[in-house]
C-alpha cells in the first residue's frame, strides 16, 4: 500500500477515467442541488426534503447486491457503458419534462429514483475496476483519489449548480449532468481493457452469486467489522445531508446560493481531509481515525444546528467535510483489503448497501424527527448519538491488509475422480483426517475454528469437526458444498493466506503421509452416496 497520493496519475488510463468521473461528478452535485431545492419550492416540509435524499440512496439499498453479483460475472467495462448511457438518457428526459413544467413532487423523486438505480448498478463495477487501473501497491493511493474526484465535484458542483440554477434555471443544470455522463461513455469506449485470464470454470447463475457474496460477507470479519462501523457512522451522518437545504433556508436564512455555498465548503473539506488522511495514517490508526471523523462528524451537526450565523455554517460545511471523506475513504479502503478479487464486487455492493441503507433510514427517521421536534433538535441530536456510538463500535476493528494476502495461491490439487462427476452433482462431502498429539490440541482446535469460518466463507454450506473415540489422536473434518462446480469453485478461490493457515495445520499433522482426503457425492440419480477412492491432498 505504498506510494505517493498522486502515483496512480502515473498511469493513463486511471488519469483518463478519473477525470471523466471528475466531470461526471460536479455533473451529479449540480443535479443534487437542483433536485433538493426544486422540492423545497414544491413542497417545503422536512420529510419530503428528505426524501430525495431518500429516493437517492434506495435504490443502492435495493439493488446494489444483484449489480455487484452482474459486475463479478460479466464484463464491468460493458456494464458501466449502459448505465452511463441510460443514465444520460433519463436525465435528457427530465430536462424536457422540467422546461414543459411536467414536474411535481413525485416526478422529482421518479426521476431521483432512477439516477439512484443508475448508481446502483454502476457502483461497484466501478470500484471493482480500480484494481485493473494501477498496480497493487498504488490502491490505496487510487482509492483515496476517487475520493477526492468525488469531493473536488463536491466543491465545484454545487457552487456551479447553484449560480446556474439561479441564473439559468433548473432546465439547464439538468442537461449539463446529462452531458456529464456522455464524457464517462467517450472515456470508457476509448479505454481498451486488457483481456483477463478466462476463468475455466462456467459462469456462476446470478442467484448462486448473491448467495455466495452474502455468504462470504456473513463469514468473513474483516468485512463484518468494516460493515458495523459504517452502519453507526453513516446513521448519524445522514442528519445533515438530508437536512442540509432546511439548513440553508430556515436556520441560515438563505437562498439556493447559500445552499451551495455550503456544499461547496463539504467538498473543499472533504479534499483536504483527502490529503490530511495519508499524514494522519503516519501517526494513528485507522481505528483512531474513525474515531476522530465520528466525533468530527458530531460536532458539525451540533454546528449546523445552533450556530445561525453563515461563518458558522461555511465552518461546519468544512468540518463535516474533512470528517466524511477521512471516514468513507478509511472504510472503503477497509472493505477493499478485506476482498479477494472473485467476490469484490459483491463485497463492494454490500458496504454500498450498508452505507445507502443507512442513509436512507437516517434520512427519513431525521426528517420525521425534523418534522416532530424541530430541525435544531433533529440535528443536535444525530450529534449526541455520533458520540455515544464512538466507544460502542471501538470493538469492530478496521482492515488494512495487514495480514490478509487474497491472492490465489492454487495449492490445492485438482480432485481426479475414477467416475464421471458432472458440474451439477451434489451435494458434495469432503472429508480430511488428522493425526495429532495431545500436547498439540489446543493450537490445532484453535486453527480449526478458524479454517472452520473460511470453508464456509468459501463455499461450504456445512462444516464439521470431529474427534475418534475409538482410535485416540485422530480427527475428522466434514463439509459438504452445493455441487461438484462449487467445489471446484473452492479450489480456485483458496488463497495465500488461506494456505498459510493450511500449513500450520499441515505442520501439526503426525501422520506418515499427508492429512488423507476423501471426496464423495450424490449421484444426481440416486440417494446414496458415491464415493471417490481417489484421494488427493488439499
Amino acid at each position: 500500500m505504498g506510494g505517493s497520493a498522486f502515483s496512480p496519475f502515473k498511469h493513463r488510463v486511471f488519469t483518463v477515467l478519473w477525470t471523466a468521473t471528475l466531470i461526471s461528478n460536479i455533473g451529479t452535485w449540480m443535479f443534487n442541488v437542483t433536485s433538493g431545492w426544486v422540492m423545497t419550492e414544491l413542497s417545503p416540509s422536512p420529510l419530503m426534503v428528505s426524501m430525495v435524499q431518500a429516493a437517492t440512496a434506495l435504490p443502492i439499498f435495493l439493488f446494489a447486491l444483484p449489480a455487484g453479483a452482474l459486475g463479478d460475472l460479466f464484463d464491468r467495462r460493458k456494464l458501466l457503458l449502459w448505465t452511463q448511457f441510460l443514465l444520460a438518457v433519463a436525465l435528457f428526459l427530465f430536462a424536457g419534462l422540467l422546461w414543459k413544467d411536467g414536474v411535481n413532487v413525485w416526478v422529482l423523486l421518479l426521476f431521483t429514483f432512477i439516477t439512484g438505480v443508475g448508481s446502483a448498478f454502476a457502483t461497484p463495477a466501478w470500484q471493482a475496476i480500480v484494481q485493473r487501473l494501477v498496480p497493487r501497491d498504488t490502491l490505496a493511493p487510487a482509492i483515496a483519489l476517487n475520493g477526492v474526484s468525488i469531493n473536488i465535484a463536491r466543491a465545484i458542483g454545487p457552487a456551479l449548480g447553484g449560480f446556474i440554477l439561479a441564473a439559468a434555471g433548473a432546465v439547464m443544470t439538468v442537461l449539463l449532468d446529462a452531458v456529464s455522463y456522455l464524457a464517462v461513455v467517450t472515456a470508457l469506449v476509448w479505454w481498451r481493457a486488457a483481456v483477463t485470464q478466462a476463468d475455466m470454470l462456467p459462469r456462476e447463475r446470478l442467484s448462486g452469486a448473491m448467495r455466495a457474496g452474502v455468504r462470504f460477507a456473513l463469514h468473513s470479519m474483516p468485512l463484518r467489522h468494516t460493515l458495523f462501523r459504517a452502519l453507526a457512522f453513516f446513521i448519524c451522518a445522514s442528519a445533515y445531508w438530508a437536512l442540509l437545504p432546511l439548513v440553508a433556508k430556515e436556520i441560515l436564512q438563505g437562498g439556493p446560493n447559500l445552499y451551495g455555498i455550503l456544499l461547496t465548503a463539504l467538498g473543499i473539506g472533504a479534499v483536504a481531509g483527502a490529503f490530511l488522511l495519508p499524514v494522519m495514517k503516519k501517526q494513528v490508526s485507522a481505528d483512531k481515525i474513525m474515531m476522530l471523523a465520528t466525533a468530527g462528524t458530531a460536532l458539525c451537526s451540533l454546528m449546523f444546528a445552533y450556530g445561525e450565523h453563515t461563518g458558522i455554517g461555511i465552518a461546519a460545511g468544512l468540518i463535516s467535510g474533512v470528517s466524511w471523506i477521512i471516514a468513507v475513504a478509511s472504510l472503503n479502503i477497509s472493505a477493499q483489503m478485506a476482498l479477494p478479487d472473485w467476490v469484490r464486487a459483491r463485497g463492494l455492493a454490500i458496504f454500498q448497501m450498508v452505507l445507502f441503507g443507512a442513509m436512507t433510514a437516517g434520512s427519513l427517521g431525521w426528517g420525521q424527527v425534523a418534522g416532530v421536534i424541530g430541525l435544531p433538535l433533529a440535528l443536535a441530536m444525530s450529534g449526541l448519538l455520533a458520540l455515544f456510538l464512538i466507544p460502542v463500535t471501538a470493538q469492530f476493528k478496521l482492515n488494512m491488509g495487514e495480514h490478509h494476502d487474497y491472492t490465489p495461491s492454487g495449492h490445492w490439487a485438482e480432485p481426479v475422480p475414477t467416475t464421471f462427476v458432472s458440474h451439477d452433482h451434489g451435494p458434495v462431502l469432503v472429508l480430511l483426517e488428522y493425526r495429532i498429539d495431545d500436547t498439540d490440541r489446543d493450537v490445532f482446535y484453535s486453527l480449526m475454528r478458524e479454517l472452520g469460518i473460511i470453508r464456509r466463507r468459501d463455499g461450504a454450506i456445512q462444516w464439521g469437526f470431529f474427534e475418534d473415540v475409538e482410535d485416540h489422536g485422530r480427527f475428522i473434518e466434514m463439509f459438504t458444498v452445493e455441487s461438484w462446480l462449487a467445489h471446484l469453485r473452492q479450489h480456485a478461490r483458496v488463497s495465500a493466506a488461506d494456505k498459510i493457515l493450511q500449513d500450520k495445520i499441515a505442520a501439526l499433522h503426525r501422520g506418515a503421509t499427508p492429512p488423507r482426503v476423501t471426496h464423495a457425492v450424490t449421484p444426481f440419480a440416486s440417494n446414496h452416496l458415491q464415493a471417490i477412492p481417489k484421494t488427493h491432498h488439499d
